[in-house]
């Protein structure tokens, strides 16, 4: 796998519009996230279809609510290891919403997002880990300011807005494989 003008060989690409050009050229800021659709449902096309504005709200109930919504993540990790690639990590994905990052607001601006196929209170697989780490090594070889201290959950950035990608998310196995990865 590897990163050529901000496309992930490897993933499955599938353009969101919405995403625009960052303010700056600034990444350094790795924000991760979780998703699932219908709540608490895998699998299924309902999160590429939110993301590329063709979520159905007669499908289900929940997607009434949700289905006008305006939002991208530049990676989605399925359940199975899978990538998805929405947006170029070179332009702002909408994933971060109302946020604040070490006094900075606007967390779009700056930060790379990473949704993982989930919710927050069940246990991710060892495929989205392992694939997480990978390519969070990638992007740390292209954008070098995204060290261990700049990678966060949405909860962080958003708190009481935002509770991902929650207690079910085990960030010492994900240090472990990052550590593992560099020696």
């Amino acid at each position: 796998m590897q990163i050529k003008d901000g496309i992930l060989d490897g993933a499955r690409q599938l353009a969101s519009p919405n995403c625009d050009m960052r303010p700056d050229d600034e990444i350094s800021l790795l924000v991760i996230h979780n998703i699932s659709l219908p709540p608490g449902e895998f699998g299924g096309p309902w999160i590429d279809d939110l993301f590329t504005n063709r979520l159905d709200p007669s499908a289900h109930d929940y997607f009434r609510d949700i289905h006008a919504l305006r939002v991208s993540s530049h990676v989605l990790i399925r359940r199975d290891g899978e990538l998805v690639q929405y947006v170029p990590f070179q332009q702002r994905a909408w994933h971060a919403g109302e946020s604040n990052f070490d006094g900075r607001p606007c967390c779009n601006d700056f930060s790379i997002g990473i949704e993982l196929e989930g919710t927050d209170d069940i246990p991710y697989t060892y495929a989205q880990y392992t694939q997480l780490a990978k390519v969070i090594r990638l992007l740390q070889k292209d954008y070098p300011h995204l060290g261990r201290e700049s990678i966060t959950g949405h909860s962080t950035i958003a708190p009481g807005r935002k509770t991902d990608p929650g207690d079910a998310f085990d960030w010492e196995k994900l240090w472990q494989l990052l550590d593992k990865e560099t020696s």
